[in-house]
């Protein structure tokens, strides 16, 4: 579990793709000060498996689900990615709750600038995931925690504010670039409710009302 808080930009330091799937190395410096071999660890919000780790930096097997569900077939060598470790029972939770588990990729569509180094950017998004969005929602883009400021049909906008704009990719994404989208796992148990009780079970809405939904 993770909170979609940035910790720190690694660099991609090998990218070895292989028969089923592919293998990921990357440098950094913080996130190691804990990591154990096995560890999970968040790149661009996809929950990976730490092996190989050095003083350097760590490695990650990508199963072909990943690559096919990701961004990460698109990183090369020298490409940025965000990195966070897992959540502590102890931690503040600055963001909301991030599983690691990308529920697609959005489309790049602009970042615009605002002014005093803010930013607007907006993210088409797959059809498929829209009914998982509200107004001043949480949603991860690439792992990073952002509230949605604007939704248009398939089309969510979020404030970039200066230190995420620094500390993470998205300064570095040109339009068209590909993103990964998680939903708020909140919204994706709500609506697997509501389509058990739209289908005739025994659950309706007053119940769900009555468990706190």
């Amino acid at each position: 579990m993770f909170t979609g808080i940035v910790e720190e930009l690694g660099t991609v330091a090998g990218f070895e793709p292989r028969a089923a799937g592919a293998r990921l190395r990357v440098c950094c410096a913080r996130v190691l000060e804990d990591l154990a071999e096995g560890a999970s660890i968040a790149v661009n919000g996809v929950c990976l498996t730490a092996t190989g780790i050095t003083g350097a930096g760590f490695a990650a097997d990508l199963a072909p689900e990943t690559l096919r569900r990701t961004n990460l077939g698109d990183l090369a060598s020298g490409s940025a990615v965000n990195l966070e470790r897992p959540l502590l029972p102890t931690s503040r939770l600055s963001g909301h709750f991030v599983q690691g588990h990308v529920d697609g990729t959005g489309e790049l569509l602009a970042l615009d600038p605002l002014g005093e180094e803010n930013w607007w950017l907006r993210v088409r998004v797959p059809a498929e995931l829209e009914r998982y969005l509200v107004f001043k929602g949480s949603i991860a883009i690439d792992g990073i925690s952002l509230t949605i400021a604007a939704l248009e049909a398939d089309v969510v906008s979020v404030a970039i504010i200066p230190h995420t704009y620094r500390n993470t990719t998205l300064g570095r994404y040109g339009p068209a670039s590909r993103v990964n989208i998680e939903c708020d796992v909140l919204a994706k148990h709500v609506a697997r409710l509501l389509e058990s009780a739209s289908s005739g079970s025994k659950l309706k809405i007053e119940a769900l009302r009555e468990q706190g939904y």
